[in-house]
């Protein structure tokens, strides 16, 4: 593995988030959340402050538009299909990062906290390689499309407060996967592509478990802080996602992932 073990974990997490090559960012993100896992990196109260947040390392492409500029393909098309494989790798990938910020930007957490975190990051990172390999056998690459940046804008915005950003990215973002996710496989099953939509089953059933982290440590914060998990939860809703808030909700999942009946009715309550 690059660097030494005994390398600080928030130096580690730094430099796998600003790791540009999507090669190498995904050796980076394997070797050092094993490292986190077997406590050979540890959080140092010594550690120099994080930075400001700013662009994560990525790829020159794919090229970055507003979402409204994205072309919509359907899926009876192979290259609807790959542009589909093409948009969640993109997910994937943000993910990575988002996962190695919530690491290296929120100091004084528990250390269950930075190898839950670095475990999702590992994850993200096998989940891109697996859409990736599949976008190669439907003749395409990661970059060939464009792509928006919605999930680093919100990390942008909750930079200052682990709270808000355990509500509004695993819990707000990354739920709408669960959301989305099986319609995903169902369509792509009826065209006969089973090889994408087991992979999407594959990231379905982790996701579900990465918005239940976000879900704990978005407790554990209300709690350390002595704020309302539910009135904090609705008041960053208010604040952040009225309007641009998507139903239908996948209530299962979304239960296994930590949601309170009470905070799936709030959800309805503002979903456009």
């Amino acid at each position: 593995m690059p660097g030494s073990v005994k390398e600080n974990l928030f130096d580690a997490a730094a430099r796998c988030l600003a790791c540009a090559d999507v090669t190498e960012k995904l050796a980076l993100t394997r070797a050092v959340a094993r490292a986190i896992s077997a406590g050979e990196m540890r959080a140092d109260a010594g550690a120099a402050p994080p930075r400001p947040i700013g662009d994560p390392g990525r790829p020159s492409r794919p090229h970055l538009v507003s979402p409204r500029k994205l072309a919509q393909r359907g899926l009876g098309s192979a290259a609807g299909r790959a542009a589909l494989v093409h948009a969640v790798a993109h997910i994937e990938f943000n993910a990575i990062n988002l996962a190695w910020d919530a690491v290296y930007r929120f100091r004084d957490m528990p250390d269950e906290y930075y190898r839950d975190w670095a475990r999702v990051a590992d994850d993200e990172a096998r989940h891109h390689a697996l859409l990736a390999a599949r976008l190669a056998e439907l003749g395409h690459r990661y970059g060939d499309f464009d792509a928006h940046d919605g999930l680093w804008d919100m990390a942008v915005r909750t930079a200052d407060s682990c709270v808000a950003r355990m509500a509004l990215v695993p819990r707000v973002l990354e739920a709408r996967g669960l959301d989305v996710t099986p319609g995903m496989i169902e369509r792509l099953r009826a065209v006969g592509d089973d090889a994408t939509a087991d992979i999407l089953e594959t990231i379905l059933r982790e996701e579900v478990a990465h918005v239940a982290a976000g879900s704990h440590w978005y407790a554990w914060g209300c709690a350390r802080e002595g704020r309302d998990p539910q009135a904090t939860f609705r008041a960053l809703l208010d604040e952040h996602m009225r309007g641009s808030l998507r139903g239908p909700f996948n209530i299962e999942a979304r239960l296994r992932a930590g949601f309170t009946p009470a905070e799936l009715a709030g959800l309805d309550e503002i979903a456009a």
